[in-house]
């Protein structure tokens, strides 16, 4: 390991790796800590691997901006990069006459971000698509579909590391000092290893669900200006046999969260969810965030989400979901609390020099994550963001 970087990156999920190798291909010297054995096992490895378009965030707030210029940015790479993908479009159902007109705002709202595209289906043209499908209107969204997340990130980190950046494993981060003009930051290799510093120019917190320690550990920074994180815990169940549908299929979102929706992997298996469970913040523990969070599927929840599902799929079968995994998001927002936006926080809006700070970065942080990566970058490099007028 190096004495001295450019920039210390903390996480390595798919935005810490991408923002490390937006930095590293800018000429900068790069080293990734990651708490985990490997890249990619937390909040990037338990999602629904879902290529969002931006339908759902106001227009002008960093998710509806990041996501439609991070989906481009994606589909662009992965095709380069012979990523696995595809874009097998998403229908968003109103399955009650009553949802129709929220249906209708959100496609105003898709359109007011820049979203191209996007078609109005009545019922007819809907189930024309998707015959085993259950709505009164439809909307439907060609560009969205789904990515080989940990392929991505292998690429991401090759890619960084070519550059030169490094990625430590098992290292956590347990504080950082002011040292001059650079940060001493302090490490721990493993729970009870060798504590082990090095001075970083910029300290990157993409930390993810540890992102509020992480914060919390540099020395002089300010504690008001840390958002509180609320866990929203999500369940997964996989349907035993063939899919009956070819695209994403969800409903009218909710508190929360998008709503129990079906999605495909790159091999058609069929899942459902997330769902929402809010979990008190002291289940992680202010001590070790994160390690003692419970990532068990509830089975009891199966009856659940059979309704929820059934309201645009009737015909699910009954027992046909078998539990498949869970994951959990960092929030800004807790239970009944408004939307919240991502932050990336850096020293014009907090005041200390050389840290990003990224909270609240979930869905749709995986595809929003090399438009992400832009910003870091250009805070770090004090250069214009990408603004594109497209």
């Amino acid at each position: 390991m190096p004495d001295r970087v450019d920039a210390l990156v903390v996480g390595a999920g798919v935005v810490g790796l991408a923002c490390a190798r937006a930095l590293a291909l800018a000429g900068l010297d790069v080293v990734i800590v990651e708490r985990e054995t490997q890249f990619g096992s937390g909040v990037s490895a338990r999602n629904s691997e879902v290529v969002h378009a931006g339908l759902y965030n106001p227009p002008g707030s960093l998710k509806s901006r990041l996501c439609v210029r991070g989906a481009r940015l994606l589909i662009d790479y992965c095709v380069q990069r012979g990523i696995a993908h595809r874009r097998c479009g998403k229908l968003l159902v109103a399955t009650r006459e009553a949802d129709v007109g929220a249906l209708e705002s959100l496609a105003a709202l898709a359109r007011d971000n820049g979203v191209e595209g996007l078609q109005r289906l009545t019922r007819t043209q809907a189930v024309a698509l998707e015959p085993e499908l259950a709505c009164e209107a439809a909307l439907l969204s060609p560009g969205s579909g789904i990515v080989d997340s940990h392929g991505l990130m292998t690429s991401l980190l090759a890619d960084a590391q070519g550059a030169g950046a490094l990625l430590a494993v098992t290292s956590g981060v347990t504080g950082a000092s002011r040292d001059g003009n650079a940060w001493r930051v302090r490490t721990r290799v493993g729970d009870d290893g060798d504590n082990f510093e090095l001075q970083a120019l910029w300290v990157i917190n993409a930390a993810g669900l540890d992102a509020q320690a992480v914060a919390a550990s540099i020395d002089g920074f300010p504690a008001a200006l840390i958002p509180q994180r609320h866990l929203a815990k999500g369940h997964y169940f996989s349907l035993r046999g063939r899919s009956p549908f070819s695209r994403l299929v969800y409903p009218m979102p909710f508190d929360g969260g998008l709503g129990v929706h079906l999605t495909l992997d790159l091999a058609g298996q069929a899942k459902f969810g997330p769902d929402v469970e809010w979990l008190s913040d002291e289940v992680a523990g202010p001590s070790v965030p994160g390690r003692a969070l419970d990532y068990r599927v509830d089975t009891a929840r199966a009856a659940a989400f059979c309704k929820e599902i059934r309201r645009y799929w009737p015909a699910l079968p009954d027992g046909a979901l078998a539990p498949a995994y869970s994951g959990i998001r960092p929030k800004l927002n807790g239970p009944g609390a408004a939307w919240a936006d991502f932050r990336i926080d850096g020293p014009a809006q907090h005041g200390c020099a050389g840290v990003v700070q990224l909270f609240g970065i979930e869905s749709p942080g995986l595809t929003s994550a090399m438009a992400i990566a832009e910003e870091v970058a250009a805070i770090v490099l004090g250069v214009a963001p990408v603004r594109p007028a497209d």
